[in-house]
């Protein structure tokens, strides 16, 4: 089954960057869409960015611009590169993977940290 392993998080001061991978090491499904969401102390999961195999782009109003998504779908490795962070930024970070027939898997999460 689909297994991901996500890298990348830690703790940074407001404007500066961190880069989140996550990567499918099962390699057993066809992945459509693969993402990122993000869940604060307090507040429900959303959804950060994700996109489909086809490279279709799905961004939150509140990091476009900031924010840029990609993917290796050989791998089946997704990333998020995340600029000019604001601490507002700061939550557990969840890779999300749904397959063609529309099964969703989770990573673990990994924690951002963003200080001002």
């Amino acid at each position: 089954q689909v297994q991901l392993v996500e890298s990348g998080g830690g703790l940074v001061q407001a404007g500066g960057s961190l880069r989140l991978s996550c990567a499918d090491s099962g390699r057993m499904f066809y992945i459509n869409v693969m993402g990122w969401y993000r869940q604060a102390p307090g507040k429900q999961r959303e959804l950060v960015a994700d996109i489909t195999r086809s490279g279709s782009i799905n961004y939150a109003d509140s990091v476009k611009g900031r924010f840029t998504i990609s993917r290796d779908n050989a791998k089946d490795t997704v990333s998020l590169q995340m600029n000019s962070l604001k601490p507002e930024d700061t939550a557990v970070y969840y890779c999300r993977a749904t397959t063609f027939s529309s099964i969703e898997y989770w990573g673990q999460g990994t924690q951002v940290t963003v200080s001002s």
